[in-house]
């Protein structure tokens, strides 16, 4: 199977999730149990994107000083309820500063 092959079909697959999305009921997404968990999967998932960001480089765990830096800066800057870009700029310059000392 060529890498093209598996672009097209991963291009498809989210399509047909995505439209899957459009095509569920909206009496299923009233049950309150189904609305919680609709709302926090993209938070989970995120998060978890971005665990994974913070300790891996390729397929290996990786744990460097200032990539954890950044990671434990943007997390004390969530922990403070900061606006996002200033989460990400803080993250982002805390790691960048580690790098260059």
């Amino acid at each position: 199977m060529s890498l093209w092959t598996l672009v097209i079909l991963t291009i498809a697959g989210c399509y047909v999730f995505k439209l899957a999305g459009y095509l569920v009921p909206e009496r299923v997404l009233a049950h309150p149990g189904i609305r919680r968990a609709v709302e926090l999967l993209p938070v989970a998932l995120l998060a978890a994107l971005v665990v994974v960001e913070a300790i891996a480089d390729g397929r290996h765990i990786r744990l460097d000083g200032p990539r954890l830096a950044g990671f434990a800066a943007g997390a004390l800057a969530v922990w403070r309820r900061a606006p996002f870009l200033v989460i990400v700029v803080v993250a982002g310059a805390t790691a960048a500063l580690l790098r260059l000392a």
